[in-house]
């Protein structure tokens, strides 16, 4: 370590323990983890109070490559878990056979399977849309048996503080998120989101500071300020981000979105439609998030720290599911097939590749005879992406290096699978954004 890189670590460190110690405020511990951008640049990132410390500023995917299992999942079953939204059961598999092995009876519309930050509990979220029965139901992953169940208002998706104390319930009906603790699930505190209709996936900053979150309805995505506890501000996301005409016919208030001609493309339209962000996922260095759109057809880019819109990269038709490789270096983009919310089976589904360093689609594999390719996560090593086919009643098991693809049928709509162990010292949520 270098003298001025020593020097910046112990004065930053030493600031945030001085105002821990000295009863500081929020605000204090805010304007201490402020110096991130300086610090990165050092080798040196300084998180929010309680987070566990991140070992690589270039990699915040570095305790996630294959082979590094918390002690946590010892004796955890290797299974996968499907959450069927449209029959209110789990189908669980097994990898080493890709055979079902189970099936339980869940709460109404399971949405997602998801990790526990002490990595102890697989929590399903039953969102009973449309409806005020919501609950969550706990999975032992040592037994693989469903517990009692724990109701809530409207869990569409969950997620885990950085300091893995509270439970981050997303209330998409209501267009909140509600704080819980962790383990007991009671309330703590909420933060409206009036701004983001069908606030939905997130992910987290390099340092805990702030998350964002997409806005499904609403083609946009909202940052929000987990150390002051509040909103700092929805953007509106679009393909044509640097189109000043096209954004000004998707902005035009009370006017249906339309075509407008590209005179760079011959014979051709830009269409405005609202996009319908998806699944979220921060590039490896912490300064820029990946959004996946199923109706702008790729994937937007997102300078985490000014909140605004860098650059799209298009994948496929019905951009949703976004998942890192266990080496940190390609993201995986799962394309539904199709920009409905229920569309049709054996539709254009993909599977895209990025390269996280030169941003850009460097494979794509088509699901062979069609399909719909939309939530789930990576093996533990590495060497298979396990895709819920949302419109199809089937799991896809994808060979990482060939994008050959296995099939195992399980039930009706089947949405957020989790693979399970996961590599990882804790876990942020939604179906295993382990860290």
């Amino acid at each position: 370590m270098t003298r001025t890189l020593r020097f910046t670590f112990l004065a930053v460190t030493a600031a945030v323990a001085a105002g821990v110690l000295g009863g500081a405020s929020t605000h204090t511990l805010a304007q201490a983890a402020r110096v991130l951008p300086e610090a990165g640049a050092a080798g040196v990132v300084v998180t929010v109070p309680g987070m566990p410390p991140v070992p690589d500023a270039h990699n915040l995917y570095s305790e996630t490559v294959a082979g590094k299992l918390s002690a946590a999942t010892v004796g955890a079953l290797e299974r996968v878990y499907v959450p069927n939204r449209a029959e209110n059961t789990v189908t669980v598999i097994d990898p080493a056979t890709l055979k079902v092995v189970d099936k339980f009876k869940v709460g109404i519309n399971p949405q997602h399977v998801v990790p526990s930050w002490d990595l102890q509990t697989l929590w399903v979220a039953n969102n009973a849309e449309g409806r005020t029965d919501g609950s969550l139901t706990p999975i032992n992953p040592q037994t693989g048996k469903p517990g009692k169940q724990v109701p809530l208002d409207d869990p569409y998706n969950l997620y885990f503080s950085p300091d893995g104390k509270l439970a981050i319930v997303v209330v998409e009906a209501h267009k909140r998120l509600d704080f819980r603790d962790a383990h007991s699930m009671a309330l703590a505190y909420s933060i409206a989101t009036p701004d983001c209709p069908g606030i939905n996936h997130a992910d987290f900053s390099i340092d805990g500071r702030y998350a964002l979150f997409t806005c499904e309805f609403d083609g946009g995505i909202t940052k929000i300020d987990l150390v002051n506890r509040k909103v700092l501000g929805t953007l509106k996301l679009s393909r044509y981000f640097n189109r000043p005409d096209a954004l000004a016919v998707i902005a035009a208030p009370g006017k249906k979105p339309r075509h407008v001609p590209d005179p760079s493309q011959p014979g051709g339209d830009i269409c405005t439609t609202p996009g319908m962000p998806q699944d979220v996922r921060v590039s490896p260095d912490g300064k820029t998030f990946f959004v996946a759109d199923m109706m702008a057809d790729g994937v937007h880019l997102v300078d985490g720290e000014t909140f605004r819109q860098i650059g799209f990269i298009e994948t496929g038709i019905g951009a949703h599911g976004l998942y890192p490789s266990r080496d940190g270096k390609s993201l995986y983009v799962a394309n539904r097939g199709s920009n409905k919310i229920h569309g049709p089976p054996r539709g254009k589904g993909s599977v895209s590749v990025i390269d996280f360093a030169s941003r850009s689609v460097v494979r794509n594999w088509p699901i062979p005879g069609g399909g719909s390719p939309d939530m789930g996560n990576v093996s533990a090593d590495g060497k298979h992406l396990w895709l819920s086919g949302r419109f199809d009643d089937v799991v896809y098991r994808i060979d990482t290096q060939t994008g050959a693809v296995d099939k195992i049928k399980v039930g009706r709509e089947p949405h957020g699978l989790t693979v399970w162990p996961q590599p990882g010292r804790y876990s942020l949520g939604h179906t295993g954004n382990l860290r």
